[in-house]
């Protein structure tokens, strides 16, 4: 069983069960359901999410299914039939809906820019489901409203597992910093350093700082991030060709050595804002169609602290966000640091930096708030 499903229930029999366990538990991968249909008996109460049934059929058109519910995935028709004469449930997914509501795991770049290389970036999973959660028919339909709902718990809930035992650090930033530019190269290295340290990193996952950052953690070594700096600057943004600018940040990745010890750069984009596309430097991405929802999850799974690197109206959100849990944080409660990039842009260009000290007088949030000149010393905040 996973890890999800062990946090839920702990371990006792072959199939992770105690006496005392609740009836439902969830399914949610190929081994797993291989596991519960050789070890046969009944399967009423489970939940079997966005997996294939053809190979199990045998076994579950002879099962006890009552109280089974099939979320998604693909279950022929004989068999769907035989279920639900049974007692289970079935909630298929919508054929014209181009992401699977009930997946298990987060997306990788190759889920999202699959076949763009061949018939463009309209054609890709990510631009299909951006159209279709603008769509007219779609936008306020009940039915849609329910499956986008359905997906990002399921996306929300595969990133929490993803993380879980992780010490996470947010980015936030810019979407229009340029590759090539100072400031990329800076929030790359910025991105590098925190993972160097053992760090998560976790970012809009958009492009401009955000696409710097997870690159910078992907990257196992630093001769190997100043190489795809240099190739990344010859494509500096995704205007006017997302195919280009994605093109060849596929093109550097896949020359990029796999990081040992697990994953360490994380994305979590929205289609709310699809005409930006994501970046593709994340070893899991969680794409929401809910952008305040995005922007909570990005805030609450960044336990290691954040740090801020020069934005607008987006990443101005994003800060008194931040900050206003760590406001009303207990006194005795140890809370993250939150890091501002940019003295000039902080205190000037955009003067969050006054608000912030003014709410942290007296209480716990002005012990972990700190301005400074470079991502260098935002890295060496958080590191400790």
């Amino acid at each position: 069983m996973s890890d999800r499903e062990t946090r839920r229930h702990p371990v006792r029999d072959r199939l992770g069960r105690r006496s005392d366990d609740p009836a439902y538990r969830e399914v949610h991968d190929a081994t797993a359901l291989r596991r519960l249909t050789e070890i046969g008996g009944s399967l009423a109460g489970w939940r079997l999410q966005g997996l294939d049934l053809q190979p199990h059929a045998d076994h579950l058109s002879r099962a006890d299914v009552r109280g089974l519910v099939v979320l998604g995935g693909e279950v022929p028709d004989a068999l769907a039939q035989s279920l639900v004469a049974r007692g289970a449930v079935l909630i298929p997914r919508d054929p014209s809906c181009p992401v699977e509501p009930f997946r298990a795991r987060l997306y990788s770049p190759a889920d999202l820019y699959g076949g763009m290389e061949a018939a463009g970036y309209a054609s890709t999973v990510d631009a299909r489901a951006y159209a279709w959660s603008r769509e007219t028919r779609t936008l306020h339909d009940a039915y849609a409203t329910l499956l986008r709902a359905v997906h990002d718990d399921a996306v929300h809930d595969a990133l929490v597992e993803a993380l879980t035992g992780r010490d996470a650090v947010g980015v936030m930033g810019g979407h229009a910093l340029e590759r090539g530019s100072s400031d990329y190269i800076d929030a790359a290295r910025l991105g590098h350093a925190l993972a160097a340290g053992g760090r998560a990193v976790l970012t809009g996952g958009g492009p401009g700082a955000m696409e710097a950052a997870n690159l910078g953690a992907l990257a196992t070594t630093r001769e190997s991030l100043e190489s795809a700096l240099v190739r990344l600057a010859e494509v500096p943004s995704f205007r006017p060709s997302i195919d280009e600018w994605a093109g060849l940040a596929l093109s550097v990745r896949a020359e990029l050595a796999v990081p040992e010890g697990g994953a360490r750069s994380f994305g979590i984009p929205t289609w709310f804002y699809g005409h930006e596309p994501p970046n593709v430097f994340c070893d899991g991405i969680a794409k929401y169609f809910s952008n305040a929802l995005r922007e909570d999850v990005l805030l609450a799974q960044s336990t290691g602290g954040l740090v801020v690197l020069p934005g607008a109206a987006g990443t101005v959100q994003e800060i008194f966000q931040a900050a206003t849990p760590l406001y009303y944080a207990p006194d005795d409660l140890p809370i993250p640091p939150l890091v501002l990039v940019g003295l000039e842009h902080w205190t000037e260009t955009v003067p969050v930096w006054p608000a912030l000290r003014a709410l942290g007088t007296g209480r716990p949030l002005g012990d972990v708030l700190h301005l400074v000149a470079t991502p260098q010393e935002a890295a060496e905040i958080v590191l400790g």
